[in-house]
């Protein structure tokens, strides 16, 4: 078990390590924006200018990232008693709206485009240069905020690196659309921003769903199918009910009842729950548990709230 000033340590690591990489996402955004739409302008590609337009909500959703992850990390007060945590799946909702807007506006475009027939388009290098530019830096940002997301399990990261990810398949397409544009095929330019579009709206629903589940107190499926599983394992436990679990940003809240041997002592009953909580903070990272231990008798038998 980690002493308290060891956990103080890897908090500060944790956060550092969080902060550095929201900057890094920042200073890639602006390069990104900054030079997608200097070349959209002078092309006129859509497909370019939409790409811009996902980049600097990019850049805003990077910084509201690194605002987020500030805050998150923050330990409880007497106004936050859970800590600040969901401030992280806050800013994936943000996010998320962001990113709709996005697809709002491309899919007017390209529609309006669509229908007008209005093609113009002037295809050169820099229009290359930016486009393999931007997938090469989405490949390392989307890896590098992944590794640290999975790592402090951190939901502001991981919906920076999906924005990220999509900005690569999006590049991508429009890439596609440049070359058939050469080719005297302009039509791809508009078609290209829609399947952006289409890339954009299926990350929203993974983002938002998962924002929402966790603002709205879902229980973690995995977490929980762990920690039923640690308490089957214990042949102490004659058995046990209330067991409910919510997370906020990287940290995860249990609480459960069970029924022990009422012979034991309050010594044992005390060893064995501290045992209990090891096991399961072991299993789960950054873990508050909270047992409530109780004797098995026949009052007990007839509960089924939340009975397992």
């Amino acid at each position: 078990m980690e002493t308290n000033n060891e956990i103080k340590s890897n908090l500060k690591k944790a956060v550092k390590e969080k902060k550095t990489v929201a900057i890094s996402s920042i200073i890639a955004a602006v390069f990104l924006t900054s030079s997608k739409f200097a070349v959209g302008i002078i092309t006129g590609s859509l497909g370019l200018l939409s790409e811009a337009l996902h980049s600097c909500l990019d850049l805003i959703a990077a910084i509201v990232t690194f605002i987020s992850v500030h805050i998150s990390d923050k330990p409880a007060d007497k106004e936050h008693h859970f800590g600040h945590g969901k401030v992280e799946n806050l800013s994936a909702l943000i996010q998320t709206i962001l990113l709709l807007v996005t697809c709002g506006w491309i899919i007017y475009e390209a529609t309006h485009r669509l229908i007008t027939k209005n093609f113009e388009i002037e295809v050169n290098v820099w229009s290359y240069v930016v486009v393999i530019a931007s997938i090469i830096v989405d490949i390392s940002r989307s890896r590098a905020l992944s590794r640290v997301a999975k790592k402090h399990n951190s939901q502001a990261l991981e919906a920076d690196a999906l924005h990220f990810s999509t900005d690569i398949w999006s590049a991508c397409v429009v890439l596609l659309g440049l070359i058939c544009a050469q080719f005297g095929f302009y039509y791809a330019d508009p078609i290209a921003a829609l399947f952006v579009a289409l890339i954009i709206l299926y990350v929203c629903y993974k983002l938002g769903k998962k924002a929402i589940d966790i603002l709205l107190d879902k229980a973690p499926t995995q977490s929980y199918e762990s920690v039923t599983e640690i308490l089957n394992s214990h042949s102490e436990i004659r058995k046990y009910h209330n067991l409910k679990l919510r997370t906020a940003g990287a940290d995860t809240f249990v609480s459960f009842n069970v029924h022990l041997d009422p012979t034991m002592s309050f010594t044992n009953i005390h060893i064995f729950c501290d045992h209990l909580e090891k096991d399961i903070q072991q299993k789960i990272s950054r873990c508050e548990v909270y047992i409530h231990a109780e004797p098995q008798n026949l009052e007990h038998t007839d509960l089924e709230e939340y009975d397992n």
